[in-house]
């Protein structure tokens, strides 16, 4: 499974994802906003590179340009809430592309421990269609695979790509087990430790909190 890791890289999304971890430049949600729709913007540029193109005749005032412009059938797909910036980001880019929505939360059995479990999903029918598959935090990985699973229920996907920001290198090797082998992660940084709770570390916190406000956990 190929990983495109960004911060192997020299470019302005690794600024962008400065912003996002520095806890005095946290406290704008709206820049923390902003700042994840553009790295969804970066990653949707990067992604195109490896889509499928077709030649196509544009016309001009003033004759025929023979140009490669993309042909392939998108679908973004969005854990909510946190992704929704990264998902308006991508779309900014892809905005030919459909769009699918699935509420995962968090069902905590413990202190430390808890259950992730899949309430709803807004979806097309996905069959044969390349998925962009976006969580800004992939921390256990445990969202990412059982989303997925729960797409399946909508048909078979050609292509998935994995887009996140954040990732810990057990969550990576989570996806890359049981997601399919041509599967693409596309994500800023792979962070080193978990806390007890999932918590990717040094991370950069709640991706949701930061974007929308702290919630009331059940």
């Amino acid at each position: 499974m190929e990983v495109y890791n960004f911060s192997d890289y020299n470019s302005i999304y690794n600024d962008f994802l400065s912003q996002l971890r520095d806890v005095d430049v946290q406290k704008d949600r709206m820049r923390f906003r902003r700042n994840l729709e553009r790295l969804g913007e970066i990653s949707a540029y990067e992604i195109s590179k490896k889509l499928i193109s077709q030649k196509k005749d544009i016309t001009t005032p003033l004759g025929i340009s023979s140009m490669n412009v993309l042909n392939e059938e998108l679908v973004l797909a969005t854990i909510l809430r946190a992704g929704l910036p990264l998902h308006q980001g991508l779309l900014n880019y892809f905005d030919k592309a459909e769009n699918c929505f699935i509420s995962a939360y968090r069902k905590h059995t413990s202190n430390e421990d808890f259950e992730v479990e899949i309430e709803y999903m807004s979806s097309p029918d996905l069959n044969g269609k390349t998925i962009l598959l976006n969580d800004p935090m992939l921390a256990s990985g445990r969202s990412m695979v059982l989303a997925y699973k729960a797409l399946l229920k909508r048909g078979n996907p050609g292509k998935i790509h994995v887009v996140s920001v954040i990732a810990s290198n057990e969550g990576v090797g989570f996806v890359k087990n049981n997601l399919p082998k041509d599967t693409v992660i596309w994500v800023g940084g792979i962070d080193p430790e978990m806390t007890p709770e999932s918590y990717i570390v040094p991370g950069l916190g709640d991706a949701g909190d930061l974007a929308y406000g702290s919630k009331k956990d059940e």
